[in-house]
């Protein structure tokens, strides 16, 4: 279980079988930096392209396809002052009538990063909200491993091996789940965002650049669909598609097959999820949407499969 320092010099803004820039072991950790969605890194100095660029790929030594890795976001930081938004929703996230007859003009916002006083504070443009804050959650917007059959898929979606999810609750602490497609798994991470509401519906969160920790083990011979995590309440699963519905399909059937993993019966799980499960909004900028299916860890120790 060792532990790596590694500062990047070139990113990537598709997942794939890319030349790995560290080879590393299940139970190492990883510390390392991330450039925001603009390529722009703690100085606030562009390195390299925008389209969400990502640090990596890491090769964990002993992952091989039909394995599952995990991933444990150890520390998540914001390491500069300066973060940027979008600011005017998404239009497929609005009435057809109000997009065409009320949108106001685009642009971008500024915002003051303080990770002393934990806050996010709105700079420019000058609006009614004044000096608007809200308290730091930094979260990673995209990450995920190589995905199958050779494929490169742009950091701009997601599928099956994870990708631009943006949902608020990869944050620190929280410990994922991919699919293995390739010999290493081949993991990439980047996209940070200070803050960010449900959805991404501007297009981004706080746009910032990350000091990132984070652990991997690799579970062998164990095979899931679908992204998969859990933190300190929740066990959940996300799925990626578009439309929406077919992220919740992709989501709650996965959760399902997780349960029956746990050692409930399907009856069993579609009972207690009927009434308990609850559903989060991932992205739905992007060309695949997030949807994020998700239930109580104290449900399932009231069942008996939780410890």
């Amino acid at each position: 279980m060792a532990i790596h320092h590694f500062q990047p010099t070139h990113y990537h803004t598709a997942l794939g079988a890319h030349e790995p820039v560290l080879h590393i072991e299940s139970g190492d950790t990883v510390f390392t930096t991330t450039v925001d969605n603009a390529g722009y890194d703690a100085t606030d100095t562009q390195v390299t392209p925008g389209g969400n660029p990502q640090t990596g790929p890491f090769y964990i030594e002993s992952a091989e396809p039909g394995d599952t890795l995990t991933v444990h976001f150890d520390r998540i930081l914001p390491n500069r002052k300066i973060g940027r938004t979008a600011t005017v929703i998404a239009p497929n996230v609005l009435d057809p009538g109000y997009v065409a007859a009320e949108m106001p003009a685009g642009g971008r916002a500024e915002w003051h990063v303080d990770v002393e006083k934990w806050t996010a504070t709105l700079l420019s443009p000058q609006t009614q909200l004044g000096a608007f804050t809200l308290p730091l959650e930094p979260m990673v917007g995209c990450f995920g491993v190589a995905p199958p059959r050779g494929q490169a898929i742009s950091t701009a979606t997601s599928s099956t091996h994870g990708g631009n999810m943006d949902y608020r609750g990869f944050q620190e602490g929280v410990t994922v789940y991919l699919p293995v497609f390739v010999a290493g798994a081949l993991f990439h991470l980047g996209d940070g965002h200070a803050v960010q509401g449900d959805g991404e519906i501007v297009g981004t969160g706080v746009e910032i650049s990350f000091d990132v920790q984070f652990t991997v083990n690799v579970i062998k011979g164990k095979s899931i669909n679908w992204p998969r995590a859990e933190n300190a309440d929740y066990i959940l699963t996300a799925g990626n598609a578009r439309p929406l519905a077919q992220a919740v399909q992709h989501a709650t059937t996965e959760l399902v097959r997780w349960l029956g993993e746990l050692g409930l019966k399907k009856r069993a799980a579609h009972i207690l999820l009927g009434q308990a499960v609850q559903y989060d909004m991932g992205n739905v900028f992007d060309p695949a949407y997030t949807m994020v299916c998700k239930v109580k860890k104290s449900i399932l120790r009231e069942v008996g499969v939780w410890e």
